[in-house]
């Protein structure tokens, strides 16, 4: 990563380019954060060293930065450089063209701005002919010159000058002298900089219906824009997608723009100098270059803009959620069986092991039309007993309550954990190349199951093999900019992963490929080495993975975990790097390290400032500490057993006025929805959250969150259900 453009090298023409900007006070300007802060950790990022591992273990060096301001320095820093690479196209381009004047090359040297850049290229650039073009092969740009001068008198006689075998008349003359006109008014970087902001202060976004299509399936899902006008400024993101999704499936046409009377005189106010014939034409071309060149351009710059921002809004919301699900509580290592349960085809039963690892699986008919109820029975306690179930993990999806009414109805030999968990994304899972590696032998249905088991044993390993689109975490996730939405969840999950350290041992191919440094194909090369040579002993054995070099395991080491390693620090986040004086500090307290870790009395003893040395700091002789008092401490809670209510068993029970337990299954920028226990969540609106204003919803409420809420109204047709939780 080339980190510093004060001035460019290459052996071209653009040596001699001295740019007056350099990476570092580039990112200052659209950050707060210190020179000195932003200049190591741009040095840290060309070392190849991954965002989760800057933040934890070279906090000394950026200052303490979180991953949120490294990872927002690596984008200024792309930005940066997306930036120059475009200055150096723009300049070739000119240069090649014979057009690149030094007042133009300093503009161009002197700008930041990828929109400016584009205003100055744009008289250069490449297109297809245009009216202008074909004006000006008919030799009259100088009729143009001298119209747009406003010096000029008596037009026609004055047009007539330009006669000739491509032009018949005076008024023939005069339009492609306007048409020359209307394109250098479209490339003036003075109109078009203000109408930008007219656009962005001002813009209004309407969208009426397309007739041809308001009796189709799916049409009135978006009613709503049938006919609607909003200042598009002020939009929520959420609606600005939900009419852009409308139109993209052809139920409405959308329009942006603002007043045209106000634009024009702006642009006549801007141009026009004098009142006389020549400004009569020029007025004419003001109207003509707004109309067809100014005012499409612009408006789709301006509705181009709103998009991104509101794709950054719910790819945001996306993540937060995304981040909440990956790191929901674990039941940990637990024997369960898992139900996928169903009606006619029954309820899919499998029994897993400790590990995750399926031991059983069979079909159980307990509901209508078999109601083969005691068979079932008799099935679930066997399988309980013989395997030596410790909790059951049930699917929410259809027919969930029923069965975890079947099964707290049976009595078995021991108490039992029961939950409900989400099987979305398991179906997804269960048809994927992962789980058909994992389960060659099996069909979809028992892969699903497993899912379901898994997830409540460790959301994050198991939710990690699902494509995160497909979790239902989301908001108009299809509607956002594709690559955007997967690097920002692909650094979510990254986060998630070594915020919480992974088993070396254990770990799948899709969790490893998460961690810090290691990658799809290096996370394959860990299992195979693992396969091939037994359970990995510390972590140097890692060193022994072909294609995993120093680099790689300086990156990833901290974030896996070896229990029963001889060295205990393996089952620990301290750094191999910070082994040697975590020994020089039990030595110094006359202790061997084993007997160091986890007691705080001899902790608290050692003095954070006598082990500072050249590559550890006193930040991260603190996190060390911090990490020898808990150890491999995995920040997530426990699960917890939840209660719906027993007597709401489908949208036929609910009642206005009802208050219920709920758990809080998706969170959007208008609200969040509510698993009541049944098929449909309900909306608690982002007005019904709490008494007074709320500005984000991830403020009041988060993913999985058990909350008590009231039904405030049912749509039995439309399976809409309305809740509050102001109670």
């Amino acid at each position: 990563m080339t980190i510093d453009y004060a001035v460019h090298k290459k052996n071209t023409y653009f040596s001699r380019l001295i740019f007056t900007m350099n990476a570092t006070s580039f990112i200052q300007q659209s950050s707060n954060i210190s020179e000195k802060s932003i200049k190591a950790t741009l040095q840290l990022l060309a070392e190849d060293c991954t965002i989760p591992f800057i933040s934890r273990y070279r906090k000394d060096a950026t200052g303490n930065l979180d991953e949120t301001q490294i990872e927002q320095i690596s984008k200024l820093s792309q930005q940066f450089e997306d930036i120059v690479k475009r200055k150096e196209s723009i300049l070739k381009s000119m240069e090649e063209q014979g057009v690149l004047t030094a007042e133009l090359q300093q503009r161009i040297q002197d700008s930041f701005s990828l929109q400016e850049l584009e205003d100055l290229y744009l008289p250069y650039k490449k297109r297809r002919k245009t009216r202008a073009d074909a004006a000006k092969e008919k030799g009259l740009e100088p009729l143009a010159r001298i119209i747009m001068s406003q010096k000029g008198n008596d037009l026609m006689s004055l047009a007539g000058k330009y006669l000739n075998d491509q032009v018949a008349s005076e008024e023939e003359a005069l339009q492609g002298a306007r048409d020359i006109m209307a394109e250098w008014i479209n490339e003036n970087m003075y109109v078009r900089k203000n109408l930008r902001r007219m656009f962005q202060r001002k813009a209004v976004i309407s969208s009426k219906a397309v007739k041809a299509k308001l009796e189709d399936e799916g049409a009135q899902k978006f009613a709503q824009y049938f006919d609607w006008e909003e200042q598009l400024g002020k939009m929520p993101s959420h609606r600005l997608l939900a009419m852009l999704r409308a139109e993209s499936e052809g139920f409405v046409k959308v329009n942006t723009g603002i007043d045209k009377e106000e634009a024009i005189d702006f642009i006549e106010q801007a141009v026009i100098k004098s009142r006389n014939e020549c400004s009569e034409q020029i007025a004419l071309a003001i109207k003509d270059s707004y109309k067809r060149l100014l005012e499409p351009a612009i408006s789709n710059e301006t509705l181009q803009e709103a998009k991104e921002k509101a794709d950054r809004k719910a790819i945001e919301v996306f993540s937060e959620n995304l981040k909440q699900l990956l790191l929901a509580p674990p039941l940990g290592e637990k024997r369960i069986l898992a139900i996928d349960p169903g009606y006619r085809s029954g309820c899919k039963v499998v029994c897993l092991d400790e590990k995750g690892d399926l031991l059983h699986n069979e079909t159980i008919y307990p509901h209508a039309p078999q109601h083969e109820t005691g068979m079932a029975i008799k099935k679930i306690r066997s399988m309980v007993n013989a395997y030596g179930i410790e909790a059951i993990s049930i699917g929410n999806g259809t027919a969930s309550r029923e069965t975890e009414f079947f099964i707290k109805k049976i009595a078995f030999d021991r108490p039992l954990q029961v939950f409900v968990v989400s099987e979305a994304g398991a179906s997804v899972y269960s048809a994927s190349r992962i789980a058909r590696e994992e389960f060659p032998g099996y069909d979809v249905t028992v892969r699903g199951s497993v899912s379901i088991g898994r997830r409540l044993a460790d959301p994050l390993a198991e939710l990690v093999k699902i494509d995160p689109k497909s979790i239902g975490v989301g908001q108009y996730q299809h509607d956002v900019d594709q690559t955007q939405l997967k690097s920002e969840l692909d650094a979510t999950v990254m986060k998630c992963v070594n915020a919480v350290g992974i088993n070396l041992n254990t770990a799948s191919k899709s969790l490893l490929s998460y961690v810090s440094g290691i990658g799809e194909k290096m996370a394959e090369n860990i299992v195979n080495y693992r396969s091939e040579h037994g359970a990995f002993e510390d972590r140097k054995q890692l060193k022994k993975v072909p294609r995993l070099g120093e680099k790689a395991f300086q990156q990833a080491a901290a974030f896996v975990r070896v229990p029963g390693s001889k060295n205990p620090l393996d089952n620990s986040a301290v750094h191999p790097e910070a082994y040697g004086l975590v020994e020089k500090m039990a030595k110094d307290l006359g202790i061997k390290t084993h007997e160091l870790i986890a007691n705080k009395e001899k902790i608290a003893a050692i003095k954070p400032e006598q082990y500072v040395t050249d590559t550890i700091g006193i930040l991260g002789i603190r996190d060390i500490l911090k990490e020898l008092e808990k150890p491999g401490l995995d920040p997530r809670k426990a699960a917890k057993i939840f209660e719906f209510d027993p007597n709401v068993k489908s949208i036929k029970d609910l009642k206005a006025g009802m208050v219920l337990p709920g758990i809080v299954n998706n969170i959007t920028a208008f609200g969040c929805f509510v698993d009541l226990g049944i098929k449909e969540s309900g909306l608690v609106h982002i007005s019904q959250l709490k008494d007074g204003f709320v500005s984000d919803v991830n403020e009041v409420v988060k993913m999985h969150q058990h909350v008590q809420v009231k039904v405030t109204d049912v749509d039995e047709a439309r399976k809409r259900i309305q809740l509050s939780m102001i109670l």
